[in-house]
């Protein structure tokens, strides 16, 4: 019987670009199973409750039927082991995105080495792309539509709204 691969793609989502889309789909027809892995927060404050960044990866990848959404907090290497992860995924968009992720590769093949981290690198047009970015764009009424999936798009419109009434 064939062993079935499961990785993870880890990150906050918040939101979840064009460019974390475009690694997931990649990484999806490398692996059996990919569990987008939405962190909770961590040292940030997201602009999107972790529900808000859950429900948008959902409905964003729901056609792709290897890819699975779900919460977590803490450690990953845990959260993989629990899920039955052998592989991170990892997308890279810049030289100075390598140097970080290589020591986070280290620190997580320490503390379980039977995951290892896979890096995927970031498609031409999303190499400048950044979650932060976008949010900083759209907080200054700018158009992140090139950025972001048009249900980003809503959902950056459905908080404006909430901020303004």
């Amino acid at each position: 019987m064939d062993r079935q691969v499961t990785a993870v793609y880890p990150g906050t989502f918040d939101p979840m670009t064009l460019g974390h889309v475009d690694v997931a789909v990649r990484a999806s027809k490398m692996f059996d199973r990919l569990v987008i892995a939405v962190v909770a927060g961590g040292n940030k404050t997201p602009y999107f409750s972790l529900d808000e960044r859950v429900e948008i990866a959902r409905d964003i990848l729901r056609d792709n039927d290897k890819i699975e959404v779900l919460p977590f907090d803490g450690l990953l290497v845990n959260f993989g082991q629990k899920i039955g992860a052998s592989v991170i995924v990892r997308g890279l968009r810049a030289i100075s995105d390598f140097d970080y992720e290589v020591q986070i590769a280290g620190v997580n093949r320490h503390l379980a080495p039977d995951i290892e981290t896979v890096f995927i690198a970031a498609s031409e047009d999303y190499t400048f792309l950044s979650s932060s970015i976008v949010r900083e764009v759209a907080g200054l009424d700018g158009d992140v539509s090139a950025f972001v999936d048009p249900r980003v798009l809503r959902a950056f419109a459905e908080k404006k709204s909430q901020a303004e009434s």
